[in-house]
């Protein structure tokens, strides 16, 4: 089965960054010269994914407003003779086929998931997280895409952190498979009390579920923090038919983190084509100046 939509969680309240969010959905924070969540999208597409599916909540019209097409914007940037910033513009509102679904309660990143099953129906679909860049060569969808050409089942984007970080990370135990970088799951735990597991490799916000975690969602009674955890289903959806997990190539920038998100700026601006030089020499001479 081919996997052609992608959901992306965009319903929360960006309490993180309070009070730089009190007004502005967290996702539409910006990197460099655009929003966080257009990166996300633009891996989706560049991954050959047809559909992204949002699900949304109050507040967060402005995600689909930069998605869409602005007639009013788009006439004062011709009259301005601005060809080239409106021909962008406009390949923004035609990157994908876009969908919004509202989660009425604010249950967790599994009930968020489960808010996309009518959309969805009967197939294999993408979850990208928001607040999870990746700086990479391949895009990481596209390197979970590769291995579910493979194997078939669903598949969670990994990493390694330090044993100390691990109870903030839904942790991943498995057994090393013919394939690089890639494992088996046998077990899966939501922030795990310290010394409850040997395992570091942390669940980062790229997965590829099977459909069937949509009747096990909608059995999840809520776990951690009183929401309904998806790692949780997916620790039932890995005893019900198998999971793999993928240690990918490239660097992982948490965006709704104050700290990740300023090494994110960084990241991404110094590999910018117009800006990245002089971020460069920038930073070299604040750098030498300490």
């Amino acid at each position: 089965m081919q996997v052609r939509k992608a959901v992306i969680p965009v319903a929360g309240l960006g309490t993180r960054f309070l009070p730089a969010t009190k007004a502005i959905p967290k996702e539409m924070l910006t990197i460099v010269d655009r929003p966080t969540i257009q990166y996300i999208v633009e891996e989706v597409v560049a991954s050959g994914i047809d559909q992204i599916i949002f699900i949304t909540s109050e507040g967060k019209s402005a995600i689909e407003n930069h998605f869409d097409f602005n007639f009013h914007l788009d006439a004062v940037l011709k009259e301005k003779k601005k060809v080239v910033l409106g021909e962008e513009l406009n390949n923004i509102s035609n990157l994908i086929d876009i969908v919004s679904v509202r989660q009425k309660k604010p249950l967790g990143l599994g009930h968020a998931i489960w808010t996309a099953r009518n959309v969805i129906g009967d197939e294999p679909f993408m979850v990208l997280l928001g607040d999870d860049m990746v700086l990479s060569k391949t895009p990481c969808a596209k390197q979970l895409l590769d291995l579910f050409d493979e194997v078939g089942e669903s598949i969670v984007a990994i990493q390694r952190v330090p044993m100390e970080e691990t109870p903030q990370y839904g942790i991943v135990e498995g057994d090393k498979i013919d394939r690089d970088n890639t494992y088996k799951v046998t077990r899966m735990v939501e922030k795990p009390a310290p010394g409850t597991t040997d395992s570091n490799m942390a669940i980062i916000g790229r997965y590829i579920l099977m459909p069937e975690i949509f009747t096990i969602l909608d059995k999840t009674t809520p776990g951690h923090g009183g929401e309904i955890q998806l790692t949780d289903a997916l620790l039932a959806l890995t005893k019900q038919r198998g999971m793999y997990a993928m240690e990918f190539e490239g660097t992982r920038f948490d965006a709704g983190d104050k700290m990740g998100y300023l090494k994110a700026i960084i990241a991404y601006g110094l590999r910018h084509p117009a800006l990245g030089k002089q971020l460069k020499e920038h930073l070299q001479k604040v750098v030498a100046t300490l």
